[in-house]
């Protein structure tokens, strides 16, 4: 589902040349979850916008669903993105202004779909992620948890075939990030959705299927 062959990712000012990501080549198959770790500054979240399509790499190539995305125009890209990928981020980047529902619809806006299929989506997500009782709620209003939740039907909505997850328990409490983990590897095993997670916690990273570590930039394990 997702093929790197030897990205390399390097960051440049006048002054300074940093190498985030150094000739990382990972193949990971459709249905499986993936765990990524290392040590803060070590190029995860650099890893993970390449994965996404959020960053180009300086070297290598990138494949998604066996399809070599370098010569994508932006207008294909951000539409092969908004198909293909789900993204669940650390700090849930909701809209305060918008209620629950409103939020998990946003990925839908970008396809050719109705108001009411819209809302049919977006309500069957939050079912999914068990907030159904929650759709005009404004995100001040829950908790971290339940935002975290919001965050997870708002990926989902348009069923992606790949879920990208940056520390989607790094803000929670064990008990909220097990219940995070749980919807994820429920999604995972009944959905056939490939994940792929960075993650500071070990006990979350051992409930995936496999565990890849960084290390300055270098893949190590």
């Amino acid at each position: 589902m997702i093929r790197l062959q030897n990205i390399e990712k390097v960051y440049r000012t006048d002054t300074v040349e940093t190498l985030a990501v150094n000739g990382i080549s990972l193949d990971i198959a459709q249905g499986e979850f993936l765990s990524i770790m290392g040590p803060s500054g070590c190029g995860k979240s650099t890893l993970l916008n390449i994965m996404g399509l959020l960053d180009e790499p300086s070297k290598g190539s990138v494949r998604i669903d066996n399809q070599d995305i370098s010569h994508f125009s932006d207008r294909k890209l951000a539409s092969f993105r908004n198909q293909k990928l789900g993204f669940i981020f650390q700090s849930y980047h909701l809209i305060n202004d918008l209620q629950v529902v409103d939020n998990v619809e946003l990925p839908l806006l970008y396809r050719n779909s109705t108001a009411k299929e819209r809302r049919r989506l977006a309500e069957a997500a939050l079912e999914k992620v068990g907030l159904s009782n929650r759709l005009k709620h404004f995100p001040t209003q829950l908790s971290g948890g339940q935002r975290q939740r919001v965050a997870i039907a708002r990926a989902i909505v348009g069923s992606p075939q790949i879920i990208l997850a940056d520390e989607p328990t790094g803000n929670l409490d064990s008990v909220m990030g097990n219940e995070i983990m749980d919807i994820l590897i429920n999604l995972n095993q009944r959905e056939g959705t490939t994940i792929v997670m960075v993650t500071h916690d070990e006990n979350m990273a051992h409930k995936t299927h496999r565990l890849v570590r960084l290390f300055d930039g270098s893949q190590v394990q």
